[in-house]
């Protein structure tokens, strides 16, 4: 609120009267940067959080304490000083490579709090202060660009939706770092706003003109991106990420995926439940199926009512290769599955750039019950002995099969919990989403590959099979 009070009285100030004025800066002080303050002083709060709280707050006490300077410079200048150094803390999350671990709709909501400080301090006071060069940031311009599909849907992970990104902030990121790709992405925007306006850059070709590498290893997020072409509608796409269960508004995801071609979502990540939930964001978060691990397109073992990830685990991408012949990425999920489990690897592969593999790879001294689940909204049609499985739906057909092991059979399931997990009451009930599963019992070392194949127009796979070979060999 003292964000859009201060633009009012900045951009608007010869409009209002004197009265008006007076009622708009008591407003700033009394109701945004005393209480402010008082937080900084303290050192708590989101005045020490390194995700979008930080950003948000301070990108709008910063524009008010700017907006209000020459009027009440002390605490303006108090306030000023805090926010540049609490910023810091945020902004280096950006590093190395400019990824965010909430996922893009939450990089889209802080970066824009974010950038309209380092715009707003630029303006008033002709410098940053040396933040905008913080290590990451100059490359931040380029997470959304990967991270939306062919369809203009984006990888979702974490509590988020998959609608385009919006984000003017792209223009002024594009100018300040002579990225014009930058600018490109934004100018695809249905719905521009006035920081467009105020923003825009007219320069700039798509990622295949600008000699973006299809594919992209972000190291901040744990989070690899793999996609036959760029700017066609019906290229093929995958999203993978292992990351940080820990990290703000995760979900237990670590190994998930999604899965473009086609024109269509195939594999598809079901997002956010209803922040309102009792115990969303307390005891009870791991308890709603869209933020457990059988809620996602990844790994559920020995299922039980607890999470069915470690929350503390955190989970590295430990190989990742980019050939026009093949691109992959493995991750190591071992620390989400800690408990028995010796060894749980994922690797996703784009094969010849028309077919993906998905190989898992489980070795434990006690027996395990696995399930291997993939969420989508096509419909499912089953082959006599369960190894394969027909997705259709708008965009055409995917050919789903098991390549490896021989006992292993596909399910259709609803997507909602398993029988022995938690069923809390007022979650979402995914209606017109079906889960692709694999249920295998009594695992000791078991290798798991699934290829998933599109078929426009009712073709049949026209790609051989791939040989399977162990993950370590890739």
């Amino acid at each position: 609120m003292t964000h859009a009070f201060a633009i009012a009285y900045d951009w608007l100030y010869d409009t209002w009267t004197p009265d008006q004025r007076a009622l708009l800066r008591q407003a700033m002080v009394e109701k945004g940067l005393k209480p402010a303050l008082e937080l900084y002083r303290a050192r708590s709060s989101w005045t020490r959080a390194r995700h979008n709280w930080n950003q948000v707050c301070n990108g709008g006490i910063g524009l008010g304490a700017l907006a209000l300077a020459e009027e009440e410079p002390e605490l303006a200048g108090e306030i000023l000083e805090a926010a540049l150094k609490s910023l810091q803390l945020a902004m280096a999350e950006f590093a190395p490579d400019g990824a965010w671990q909430e996922g893009p709709g939450y990089w889209q909501y802080g970066t824009s709090y974010n950038v309209i400080l380092l715009a707003g301090l630029q303006t008033a006071l002709g410098a940053d202060f040396g933040l905008s060069a913080i290590n990451g940031f100059g490359a931040t311009g380029l997470f959304p660009i990967y991270l939306t599909g062919p369809l203009g849907r984006t990888f979702n992970y974490a509590d988020g939706g998959d609608q385009a990104i919006r984000a003017p902030q792209m223009f002024w990121l594009a100018r300040r770092f002579n990225q014009p790709v930058y600018a490109w992405f934004e100018r695809q925007a249905a719905a521009p706003n006035a920081l467009d306006l105020l923003w825009s850059d007219p320069r700039g070709a798509g990622p295949a003109a600008s000699g973006l590498p299809p594919d992209k290893y972000f190291r901040g997020a744990e989070v690899a991106l793999l996609r036959s072409e760029w700017e066609n509608p019906q290229a093929l796409f995958v999203g993978f990420k292992a990351g940080d269960n820990k990290a703000n508004h995760s979900h237990l995801d670590l190994g998930s995926f999604v899965f473009d071609a086609l024109g269509a979502r195939w594999a598809l990540d079901l997002g956010a439940d209803n922040y309102n939930l009792p115990g969303y964001f307390g005891g009870q978060r791991f308890h709603y199926y869209r933020l457990r691990a059988e809620g996602h397109n990844t790994l559920v073992l020995n299922p039980g009512t607890g999470p069915d990830q470690n929350p503390a685990a955190a989970a590295r991408l430990i190989r990742f290769e980019s050939q026009p012949a093949k691109a992959f990425a493995i991750a190591d999920l071992t620390p989400a599955y800690q408990k028995g489990v010796r060894k749980a690897w994922r690797g996703i592969a784009l094969l010849g750039r028309n077919q993906v593999l998905v190989q898992d790879e489980i070795q434990s001294p006690q027996p395990v019950e696995l399930w291997w689940f993939m969420h989508t909204p096509a419909s499912i049609v089953m082959a006599g002995d369960g190894r394969a499985a027909t997705l259709q739906q708008a965009g055409g057909q995917v050919r789903a099969e098991i390549l490896s092991p021989a006992e292993a059979s596909f399910q259709i399931r609803e997507a909602q919990p398993l029988p022995s997990s938690p069923h809390p009451e007022r979650q979402a009930n995914n209606e017109n989403v079906r889960k692709l599963a694999i249920h295998l019992a009594g695992i000791t070392d078991c290798r798991l590959a699934v290829r998933l194949v599109p078929m426009p127009r009712n073709e049949t796979p026209a790609v051989e099979p791939p040989k399977i070979t162990a993950l370590s060999e890739w």
